[in-house]
């Protein structure tokens, strides 16, 4: 009788994302079933009034009561008529305790035997990392677990607590707090204040155009009697004494010091979250957030010839370590592309540089170091390109040799001023061939500077002082608040996203020109809390609660006993403010067009900001928020002035107010009070009518356009701005275009493909 055949084990992978799941299956293969539990299945119940709807007894132990997330009952049967069917179950959500903490969740959800379920975990999908896990499984850490839930039931207790201290204080429940995001808003409100108290003061710098055998390079100021000129001359006729002096036909210059010196550079380690999101702002202009939605589709996978491609390391992370494996395919890979001297000695190792750092994975880096952004560009688009080549390159330079620069420096004397000049040379680029972490590049400048030498005499051709003016620190944006969240040690590589992107969907901070401007409601907000909940807002205790965070992961602290030693104390201050029961009424700088009193901030049922007469309801003037960015403190409203155009039902003059949708334009006569909306004119006249001027319009999404203002008796219109002129070649309207390539000045004439290229002042017509 033949053998009966050898049952084969099945086997399911439940991942949290299904973008995971063809990379992995295509690794795994047939024999492994891989199903996604679109992050976590269960949560903290939002409605439990034996909790307070808090979701834990804060008086046993704050014991969490979880519950099935609303909409995920589906993934919850599915997963368990897939997990009855497999011999082996094996979790394997992210390596960091959020993904932790999930795949203890998935866990509780399903009906199998304990000896089924296995954790694993992998820094990167790529063959070796995920099979190397599956034969290496673990037990679920329950301090991890621990350690995210103690940090879920912090931000909830602050959240639910502090909100209702605001609603009642401000008078909107709207509104919110949070742990790490209200710290977040201090530092941002704190630098404004800075920036509001900042005095400019003037200070004065020379510059001198010298002369040596014909050749002439520029040298600066730098000492007076020996001393540093640092911002110490402060006026012009300070300035002016010295140029005088310098300027006198029998001053002598003299070089009195030559330097010359070659120094190298060392590559900085390679990403971490922070460190990416930071360079991803300000070399490729993406915000956090985008950041990490691109590096999040990188390190899922990729198709490329058809094959899903895990391309990076997981991307939340605050290690700068590389593995064994990753710096012999970074060496190999250096030698064979670039030759032997772009490799250094002994492989460049990068200690922690701070603490508090969660070292369980990788800085992060690509999977395949041979997989050059340029051999894969035609599966990825732009965005993925440029964050993966960043990534790339900035992996692959942390490998590199050091870079050699030479430095000259001289020092001329004359009297007792000291002048001094200096050039640099890339010797050998190391590591810069690949990427260079400054903004500004090193100057490739052979003859700057002649070739002097001590006791050589110098002639200067002129002086020139140069007027400044001490500068206000400069406002966070999103890479560098997240370097000073970094610093502070408040938050965590996964938080920091999420932070920036809360303060700004409350409206606490607006983003303008890429900076982050806090809003009269989120500088109110912010006064509140610091005024009454001074712990909670302190930098230090926000840093210090992370710090316990990360000792309950490692058993070192009991995570019952920390929430325990805040509450206590947190309680308190909530209800001695709960007891105060004056209401904020939050002030702009702005005075009321009709009565003179203040405007006020108001907050409307849906969440919208507007500001109303502090007078109401005797004075129901509104205006919309952007009159606060348009008037200084010194300015008075514009609400009177009186524009050009007139009534069109009683010919009266028209005077432009302000409403809270903006803008709008009122007649002047009582017993008409005729309103329209404020149209920017070109000043163009319409080509159609010949009576109406060409005005900026907006579409009902919002789109911009140009079009007649006797609309609708005339409707001619334009997507694009009118100069006034008109084509030399048909005589249609010319037009500004922006494009990526440069701005032009084409035919409005779909059929005529006149244009001028701008360039500098003047224009090259095509």
């Amino acid at each position: 009788m033949a053998k009966t055949a050898e049952k084969k084990e099945k086997a399911l992978v439940i991942v949290e994302s299904p973008a995971k799941s063809k990379t992995i299956k295509k690794i795994l293969g047939d024999s492994y079933q891989i199903e996604a539990s679109f992050g976590h299945v269960r949560n903290l119940p939002t409605k439990d009034p034996s909790t307070e709807n808090l979701g834990f007894d804060i008086s046993n132990h704050f014991t969490p009561k979880f519950e099935v997330i609303p909409g995920k009952q589906a993934v919850v049967k599915k997963l368990n008529e897939l997990a009855k069917k497999a011999d082996k179950i094996y979790l394997a959500s992210d390596p960091d305790r959020e993904g932790e903490a999930i795949a203890w969740h998935v866990r509780q959800i399903l009906n199998v035997p304990d000896d089924k379920i296995m954790r694993i975990v992998f820094n990167e999908i790529t063959p070796k990392a995920v099979k190397h896990s599956v034969e290496n499984p673990r037990a679920i850490d329950m301090d991890m677990v621990q350690a995210q839930q103690t940090r879920q039931i912090l931000d909830k207790l602050v959240g639910y607590k502090l909100s209702p201290v605001l609603w009642k204080q401000i008078g909107n429940r709207n509104l919110s707090a949070g742990r790490v995001q209200s710290v977040a808003l201090r530092m941002i409100c704190e630098r404004e204040e800075e920036i509001e108290a900042f005095v400019p003061q003037e200070y004065w710098s020379i510059h001198a155009d010298m002369e040596k055998d014909g050749k002439i390079f520029e040298a600066e100021l730098s000492k007076i009697k020996d001393k540093a000129v640092e911002k110490t001359i402060k006026n012009q006729e300070e300035a002016q004494k010295i140029v005088d002096y310098l300027q006198e036909p029998s001053r002598e210059f003299e070089v009195v010091k030559v330097n010359k010196k070659t120094m190298k550079r060392k590559p900085t380690a390679p990403f971490i979250t922070s460190t990416m999101q930071r360079a991803a702002s300000s070399k490729l202009g993406f915000g956090v957030q985008k950041t990490m939605q691109v590096a999040q589709k990188l390190y899922e996978g990729i198709e490329i010839d058809g094959t899903p491609v895990g391309l990076i390391t997981y991307m939340r992370t605050d290690s700068v370590r590389v593995s064994d494996d990753a710096q012999e395919m970074a060496k190999n890979f250096i030698v064979s592309n670039y030759g032997e001297k772009y490799y250094p000695e002994s492989p460049n190792i990068y200690a922690k540089g701070k603490q508090n750092v969660q070292d369980a994975h990788e800085a992060i880096r690509p999977s395949y170091p041979e997989r050059t952004p340029d051999s894969i560009k035609k599966y990825l688009d732009t965005d993925q390109y440029k964050l993966y080549k960043l990534i790339w390159d900035k992996f692959m330079s942390s490998q590199m040799a050091n870079a050699e620069i030479a430095n000259k420096s001289i020092e001329i004397k004359a009297g007792d001023y000291t002048l001094k000049a200096g050039t640099s040379k890339i010797t050998f680029d190391g590591f810069l061939k690949l990427y260079n972490d400054a903004d500004d590049e090193e100057k490739n400048s052979d003859a700057k500077i002649p070739d002097l030498e001590k006791g050589d005499k110098i002639n200067c051709k002129k002086v020139n002082p140069k007027q400044h003016f001490t500068q206000p620190p400069p406002r966070y944006n999103e890479a560098s608040l997240v370097k000073a969240l970094e610093e502070y040690g408040i938050g965590r590589p996964s938080t920091y996203a999420t932070i920036i992107t809360v303060i700004q969907t409350r409206k606490y901070v607006e983003k303008k020109d890429k900076a982050l401007h806090p809003t009269l409601l989120g500088r109110t907000v912010s006064k509140q809390l610091v005024a009454q909940f001074a712990d909670i807002m302190d930098y230090k205790f926000t840093a210090g609660m992370e710090t316990k965070l990360d000792k309950i992961a490692e058993k070192k602290a009991v995570w019952n006993d920390v929430l325990q030693e805040f509450y206590t104390p947190f309680i308190q201050e909530v209800n001695k403010a709960l007891q105060n029961n004056e209401r904020v009424k939050i002030e702009s700088k702005i005075k009321c067009p009709n009565c003179g009193k203040p405007m006020v901030l108001r907050i409307g049922k849906n969440g919208s900001q507007f500001l109303g007469c502090s007078g109401f309801p005797d004075c129901k003037t509104m205006m919309s928020l952007n009159a606060l960015s348009e008037q200084t403190d010194d300015e008075q409203s514009t609400e009177q002035e009186v524009c050009e155009e007139k009534c069109e039902k009683c010919n009266s003059p028209m005077v432009f107010k302000t409403g809270p949708y903006g803008k709008y334009m009122e007649c002047t006569n009582e017993n008409c009070k005729h309103r329209k909306p404020y149209r920017k004119s070109t000043n163009v006249k319409c080509p159609k009518c010949g009576e109406g001027t060409i005005v900026e319009r907006k579409s009902k999404r919002g789109t911009v356009f140009y079009g007649c203002d006797r609309y609708p008796n005339c409707d001619f219109t334009l997507w694009n701005e009118p100069t006034g002129e008109k084509c030399p070649q048909c005589g249609a309207l010319l037009v500004k275009k922006i494009l990526k390539k440069g701005d032009v000045i084409a035919c409005s004439n779909m059929k005529c493909n006149y244009k001028k290229e701008l360039t500098g002042d003047g224009a090259d017509e095509s």
